[in-house]
């Protein structure tokens, strides 16, 4: 008898045997969601298509679409080149750009390799914020063969009379670092790192929320980072600007505590980020993980995939009521059920068969609708910690409690709410090429988003996406449960 009743994919723990331990069940249904994402891949022959937005009534629209008619839009945009934005659709177009050589956790996977995830980020752009997107997975190498950061600059600028905006991804360091701060600078529409400044907001998000729960104030607690990549190096530049003491943080990386005796930091040009942060955190020169979290009341990993890089007996050294959020992706530093028996009061990670999923998917579909919408120039680390507000606050009117610091991907709520946010800041920032009011940004927002939803819907329900079969997933889970075993 299946255990799949529906194509819902819920209570994914009960699907497997009863004999199952707990580390068994989180291994399985990691391996059983790589399973059926290889095979829906292929089922459907990726995530996204082009469909048009606008209407054909007979013959002659081809005419209005295409030539004569088209030469006016043509002119006019030559004559007025910001029209582009009003007749084209890229005021809601924004390019997902990656060379692929940081893919999640499988690091470099050639050119094409990221085509998967960034369709994805495509996918969740659409389906939650309703902005239109497509995948562009470049080769970043040069004649020697390095992966080179200026090749993706080059093409990102060359790209952008095209698109609103640019949703950088999976760039390996040192690269990310001078891609995104070159591009922010030099370009006329906002360049956003999602690995970075994506990952920091939704993680600020939920730390507002987390300290709530237990208790503790953002001022005043002590922080161990676990990883010193983009993404919790930006994490830690958006903490300290929202109010957390960069005395009482210590970040990690492969080699040991930043500081300021990491003279290999200071020496390498390309690290500027990681030696900012050496000067301004870690006062006592902590050299370890194991260390820095002794007494610390929040744990921030964005290392190596688990489930053992984290440590239970660390997890136990921590103070009462400990927050850890293990983001690794596809499988956390250390799992849940684990870091809670050590005793961790509230734990996060990126993945949402886990409670208090602290993903970037809450924070970019809702963030580049915003600043689509008033046609910003670029996203300041303003409009990102007014989304980490706004995203905060959206679960907070849910009722916090240790298993809800973050909403949930399918609380449409938050997706609009984010945008007037965004929006707003940007405004207040002067990055904005127009105004509206914050009532104006939401109700946009929100009818794009329900329109966005209801074409998926629409489609499903008149079988242009065709439905998979229960037994199709039933095999994925299967071959899942085999692999474990």
């Amino acid at each position: 008898m299946s255990k799949i009743k529906d194509l819902k994919l819920e209570n994914l723990d009960e699907l497997f045997p009863a004999d199952f331990t707990p580390d068994q069940i989180a291994k399985g249904k990691t391996l059983f969601l790589k399973e059926v994402s290889e095979t829906m891949h292929e089922f459907y022959g990726g995530k996204m298509q082009t469909v048009p937005k606008a209407g054909y009534y007979g013959f002659n629209w081809f005419n209005v679409w295409y030539s004569p008619g088209v030469s006016k839009v043509s002119t006019e945009i030559r004559d007025n080149p910001e029209r582009s934005f009003d007749l084209s659709n890229r005021g809601n177009l924004v390019a997902v750009v990656s060379d692929s050589t940081r893919v999640l956790g499988d690091g470099d996977c050639g050119a094409s390799g990221g085509l998967g995830v960034m369709e994805g980020k495509a996918y969740l752009m659409k389906y939650l914020g309703g902005v239109d997107a497509i995948s562009l997975c470049v080769d970043s190498k040069n004649a020697e063969g390095k992966h080179d950061a200026k090749k993706i600059i080059e093409f990102v600028k060359m790209l952008q009379p095209s698109v609103g905006a640019v949703n950088l991804e999976d760039i390996s360091q040192p690269n990310c670092f001078e891609v995104l701060d070159t591009l922010r600078e030099e370009c006329e529409i906002p360049v956003w790192h999602d690995d970075a400044q994506g990952t920091g907001c939704v993680t600020l998000a939920g730390l507002i929320n987390a300290v709530k729960v237990a208790g503790k104030k953002l001022e005043d607690v002590k922080i161990a980072m676990l990883g010193a990549g983009a993404s919790n190096t930006t994490i830690a530049s958006l903490i300290i600007q929202a109010g957390g003491d960069p005395k009482k943080m210590v970040m990690c990386d492969s080699r040991g505590g930043l500081h300021t005796d990491r003279a290999d930091i200071e020496a390498d040009k390309a690290f500027y980020k990681k030696w900012d942060l050496c000067q301004r955190t870690n006062p006592d020169k902590i050299n370890s993980i194991e260390e820095a979290m002794k007494g610390a009341d929040v744990l921030i990993a964005l290392s190596r995939p688990g489930p053992n890089t984290v440590k239970p007996e660390w997890v136990s050294s921590m103070a009462d009521k400990a927050i850890c959020f293990v983001c690794a992706n596809p499988v956390p530093e250390i799992y849940p059920h684990a870091a809670k028996a050590a005793g961790a009061y509230i734990v996060a990670t990126g993945r949402g068969d886990f409670p208090n999923q602290v993903n970037n998917s809450l924070c970019f579909p809702g963030l580049l609708k915003g600043a689509l919408l008033v046609k910003a120039k670029k996203i300041t680390d303003n409009m990102a910690i007014a989304a980490a507000y706004a995203i905060a606050e959206s679960a907070e009117a849910n009722g916090l409690t240790p298993d809800y610091i973050a909403p949930l991907m399918d609380e449409p709520q938050t997706f609009p709410a984010v945008a007037k946010a965004v929006a707003l800041q940007a405004i207040e920032d002067g990055v904005a090429r127009v105004e509206m009011t914050g009532d104006e940004v939401y109700a946009q927002a929100k009818k794009e988003i329900d329109e966005a939803r209801n074409l998926t819907d629409h489609l499903i329900e008149n079988e242009f996406i065709k439905k998979p079969t229960i037994e199709m997933i039933e095999a994925c889970l299967e071959k899942a449960i085999e692999l474990v075993g």
